[in-house]
């Protein structure tokens, strides 16, 4: 604890290709996040997704999340479907094994391509061989409308709940590394866990402050977002 301490339960404001590089080895319970899809999206509302239009980050933040999860532990992460291969060649060169594709089925069309796009995606990574949950989640999983008040691309607080309760403990590490409006931390604090969020744009970390302090009771309201600078 005493290692990831100054971190724990704080938005910090950093790039996480550089910060994760911080965390000591095999020190967080389960691995949470929606990164960058690398599909350039330029939403009507002008909001723009930092890091979508490269993947500079793509296989250093996944090398480090092998690094700092515990053994046979778990990363659900969101990607974005036209470059699979992209992500999944990471993924697999780095040390993850898919055990689960996730679908969360939504009752609004949120894109018109070729066909109407009615869900999100994700995969479920496993770091070794981590034993079954009790009561495995189902792998279509809820989603709410957000009406993308706090984020462009901001996912609802309900449909991270079932993996957290399913694939970690009370009191465990939740790291989310693109933590954009703070969902996951708002999540895992709902779910009595623990969390550290990594966000690099300083907007969305304030975002996310708020969000948390008004969720948390007084005495456990989050800390200012620490500073960028990674040594």
């Amino acid at each position: 604890m005493s290692s990831i301490g100054p971190f724990v339960d704080r938005v910090i404001h950093a790039d996480s290709a550089l910060f994760l590089r911080v965390l000591p080895n095999e020190c967080i319970d389960l691995v949470i996040t929606d990164p960058p899809y690398l599909v350039d999206y330029r939403p009507r509302d002008r909001r723009r997704c930092n890091g979508d239009d490269n993947d500079y980050w793509l296989r250093p933040v996944f090398t480090q999340l092998y690094r700092v999860l515990k053994p046979d532990s778990f990363c659900a992460t969101f990607y974005g479907w036209p470059h699979i291969d992209r992500f999944m060649t990471v993924w697999k060169s780095v040390g993850f094994r898919p055990v689960s594709h996730l679908v969360w089925a939504k009752e609004h069309c949120s894109r018109v391509g070729y066909t109407r796009s009615f869900h999100e995606v994700g995969f479920l990574l496993a770091k070794g061989k981590p034993p079954k949950p009790k009561l495995p989640p189902d792998d279509i999983l809820p989603w709410e409308y957000t009406k993308n008040r706090n984020h462009t691309n901001e996912k609802p607080v309900l449909a991270l709940i079932p993996l957290i309760e399913a694939f970690s403990k009370p009191g465990n590490f939740i790291l989310d590394p693109f933590a954009g409006s703070g969902t996951t931390g708002v999540a895992a604090k709902a779910a009595g866990r623990r969390f550290i969020l990594i966000e690099k744009v300083w907007h969305y970390c304030r975002v996310a402050e708020r969000r948390l302090n008004e969720t948390l009771s007084p005495e456990n309201k989050a800390p200012s977002a620490l500073p960028a600078r990674v040594n």
